[in-house]
């Protein structure tokens, strides 16, 4: 019988509802529960891939080709839990579906309402994700007193009274912010923040105070006071400088006691020597100093490329190494070129869509190849390495993805309903094709070639990496491509698609259709990043002789 803890932020957003989900769930995790988490977003769009990474930072997909929000990724790499289209649905969706149901007259001409049928479908779907697991953590996304994330909360409470206070409980994040002209912290936005969930019926069973300085057991008395929460359940929550030492943090606290002792479920002390060898790792002195030039189009929105962000910070963690990511605007090379790009010693270009930039990613990817500084391609990445060689190398005047230039006499790029056969002509696929859609997505096999570096890295012949894209290499330019030297090493299923690319006799030069950083965990890395970080440390070597020495 599964068990529910939903988490909700009051005062301000960006409090960090994620990641305290996630970590609580990691806890929980450590003393033997199946967990699982959701996530409910309060806007109605009815998918977050259509929505601009400035609105909603990076889109995640999970293994069954959901896109979702980001904070799936957190708890991927704070749990052993894989995340699914269940996992995270919108206001828009839950609207849609019930609308639908409407119109196919479902509802027998009655009157459609918040209560029941939009906190019905709400229920439904959270009873659905969290599917045989003993306890789900549910995060609601937005603040309390937000208008657009009513409905969801009125689920919260009606799902609270429906299973009973041993089946279901509330944790609330809260700010409570310290004046330093004043030197004290101010313990009334929490009071406040209560006061209008309990307008609502919600009364919360946890409070997680953020805060930036220790906030003292008489404040923690007074809050609890003022709130109507058990004193041990009002825990502190200062800045940490590392997300990995948070679920220590809130053991620390014995949030995970509370928490089996409200749930009437005895299990063993957490473990958490996996997470403490993270946070050693991360805080010992590093072995070596790399530095990594991320170009891409979102550079002030690091958001965007949040998992990316963290795979690099993964195997960095594996290497002892001190992984310094420069994030240069692709326009700034088109505009400056590509002095800013000397001294590092990788470069990586990240997937996107929309040709803002390409140019210069263009320029990058020559002048990885041409420097021999070692490359790491991800989804558009591998675009744009295969239009700058086609260019450079193979002599393909104007080649392009049809993505940027439909008009593109190469179109070494092509969209996955469009293909160009041999004479030239378009050939279109639609839904009932054997790849139909506009988009890949999700987890899919790719078959790796004997003897490759992309092989020796991962160890094995068939790995499995999500996707996320519309456009793919045109198989029609893959003999003038090999015969410039240029090697395709992964391939689709039935190995009609490329799915990565490799140069040899350079030192590090790979790139993927894939997105590698969906599948990165703190606590075991990725071979790919790993790899690549390695190679960035031998050129960072060769680069500067006295270093190697100084250690």
């Amino acid at each position: 019988m599964t068990r529910y803890v939903f988490v909700t932020g009051g005062v301000v957003s960006s409090l960090g509802k994620g990641i305290a989900a996630a970590s609580l769930a990691a806890l929980l995790e450590a003393r033997g529960i199946r967990v699982t988490l959701l996530k409910l977003d309060p806007y109605i769009n009815v998918d977050p891939g259509t929505m601009s990474p400035f609105q909603h930072g990076e889109v995640f997909v999970t293994e069954d080709g959901a896109e979702t929000d980001l904070d799936l990724g957190h708890y991927e790499r704070f749990t052993n839990c894989t995340m699914r289209k269940a996992n995270n649905f919108t206001t828009g969706r839950v609207y849609n579906t019930v609308l639908r149901k409407e119109r196919r007259g479902d509802y027998l001409g009655g009157t459609v309402q918040v209560i029941p049928h939009i906190t019905d479908e709400i229920k439904r779907r959270v009873v659905l994700g969290a599917g045989d697991a003993e306890v789900a953590v549910v995060e609601i996304g937005g603040t309390v007193g937000d208008i657009e994330g009513l409905p969801f909360l009125e689920a919260a409470r009606q799902l609270r009274v429906e299973m009973g206070l041993n089946r279901a409980m509330l944790m609330h994040l809260t700010l409570v912010p310290y004046i330093a002209t004043a030197g004290e912290i101010k313990t009334k936005p929490t009071q406040h923040s209560v006061k209008e969930l309990r307008s609502i019926g919600l009364q919360p069973d946890i409070l997680l105070c953020r805060c930036a300085v220790d906030i003292e057991d008489s404040a923690r008395k007074k809050i609890s006071l003022f709130t109507n929460v058990e004193e041990r359940a009002v825990i502190p929550l200062l800045d940490a400088d590392s997300i990995y030492k948070i679920p220590g943090m809130l053991r620390d606290f014995d949030l995970d006691d509370f928490v089996l002792e409200r749930f009437g479920m005895e299990r063993p002390a957490a473990d958490l020597s996996e997470w403490d060898d993270v946070v050693e790792r991360e805080f010992s002195p590093k072995r070596h100093t790399v530095r990594v030039a991320m170009v891409g189009k979102y550079m002030d929105l690091l958001d965007a490329y949040k998992s990316l962000n963290e795979a690099l910070a993964h195997a960095g963690l594996r290497t002892f190494t001190d992984v310094r990511i420069e994030h240069i605007d692709a326009e700034d090379i088109e505009r400056n070129g590509t002095a800013v790009l000397d001294g590092v010693n990788a470069i990586l270009v990240p997937g996107g869509f929309g040709d803002r930039g390409i140019e210069g990613k263009v320029l990058a990817v020559r002048y990885a190849r041409e420097n021999n500084i070692p490359y790491l391609g991800i989804c558009l990445g591998m675009h744009v390495a295969l239009v700058e060689y086609a260019r450079h190398v193979c002599g393909l005047e104007g080649a392009n993805s049809t993505e940027f230039d439909q008009a593109s006499p190469h179109p070494v790029i092509a969209l996955i309903t469009e293909w160009m056969n041999a004479d030239g002509r378009a050939q279109r696929r639609d839904a009932g094709s054997d790849l139909g859609g506009t988009m890949r997505l999700g987890a899919q096999p790719c078959h790796l070639e004997a003897d490759s570096t992309a092989r020796a890295i991962y160890g094995k012949d068939v790995i499995e990496e999500r996707h996320r894209h519309r456009f793919e290499v045109n198989n029609n330019y893959l003999e003038t491509l090999a015969a410039g030297g240029m090697r395709f090493v992964g391939f689709s299923a039935d190995h009609s698609l490329v799915e990565m690319i490799e140069l040899p006799g350079h030192r590090w030069f790979l790139a993927c259709q894939f997105h590698p950083e969906f599948t990165s965990r703190p606590r075991r890395g990725h071979p790919l990043f790993t790899s690549y970080i390695e190679a960035a440390i031998s050129h960072a070597e060769e680069q500067n002789p006295l270093a190697r020495q100084a250690e």
